[in-house]
Parts: C-alpha cells; structure tokens; sequence
C-alpha cells in the first residue's frame, strides 16, 4: 500500500466512524452545527465568509447556520475591530459546553465498537491520533488565507 493509499483508508476511516457514531447518538443535530462550532473552538473568532469557507459551505448556508444558533446562544456576532461593516462570529461558553457534551457521546457511541482491541492496538490508535493532532495543529496556527495575517 503507498503512502497516498494510506491516507485514503485513513480519510474514508475517519467519514464512516463519524457516521457510525452520528447515527449511534441518534443527534439530529446538522453536522454544519458541530463543524461550525469546532472551527470557531479552534480558530477564534472569525468572519461570515471564511468560516463558510472552513466549513465548506455557502456564505448564505453559513449565515443562516450562524441565525439559527445565535438565537440558541451558541454563537455570537461582533462587529469587526478591523473593519465595521463587516461582522465576526464567535462561539459562546453554552456553545463550547453543547461542543463538549456532544464530544462525550460521541466517544461513548463509539467505545463498544473498540472493547476488544489490544494493547498493542490501543497504541497505534494513540499514535495516530497523536500525528493528526499534530499535523493538524500547524494547519490551524497558520495564518487563513485571506486574513491580514495571512496576506502580510
């Protein structure tokens, strides 16, 4: 198996454990929602359009998204220090604390389906999980493409 292939298995993995565990939590929340949240947890606070893009969604889908959970309190909008035409979003403490929660049943969706696994086993998920986290981690301390940062 070449490296590319290894990815792959590893990206199609990572689609159907989140479905598994989606369907196992029976949450009909939108996967946008959990997306959104994740991003904002991750990057700060951030314009309509960029988190749109980040989420691979529309701006008017974002900003519809954004409507609906502002009126839940798990975001909120500010006008930008940099710019005050246009708006930035951030996530709330409640939607911090609805991120987490749903994080916890979705580890618990999932635990059954782990129970039999070696020691050995155990230890090449935990340096799996350790490279993404790694990897991962420098694509979110960069700056995002089209920020001022970025653009400097």
């Amino acid at each position: 198996m070449t490296h590319d292939q290894d990815i792959e298995t590893l990206i199609v993995a990572a689609h159907a454990l989140t479905r598994v565990a989606a369907l196992e939590t029976s949450n009909e929340t939108p996967a946008a929602q959990w997306r959104t949240l994740t991003i904002l947890r991750d990057h700060g606070a951030l314009r309509i359009g960029e988190l749109a893009r980040l989420s691979r969604v529309t701006q008017p889908g974002m900003t519809r998204l954004i409507g609906q959970m502002t009126e839940h309190g798990l975001v909120e909008k500010a006008t930008d220090a940099a710019d005050s035409r246009a708006t930035v979003v951030g996530v709330t403490p409640l939607g911090l604390e609805a991120l987490q929660t749903w994080l916890l049943q979705l580890t618990a969706a999932l635990a059954p389906h782990f129970d039999d696994l070696e020691p050995e086993e155990w230890e090449a998920l935990r340096t799996t999980a350790d490279v993404l986290t790694r990897k991962l981690d420098r694509t979110r301390t960069a700056p995002v493409a089209g920020t001022a940062e970025a653009t400097r």
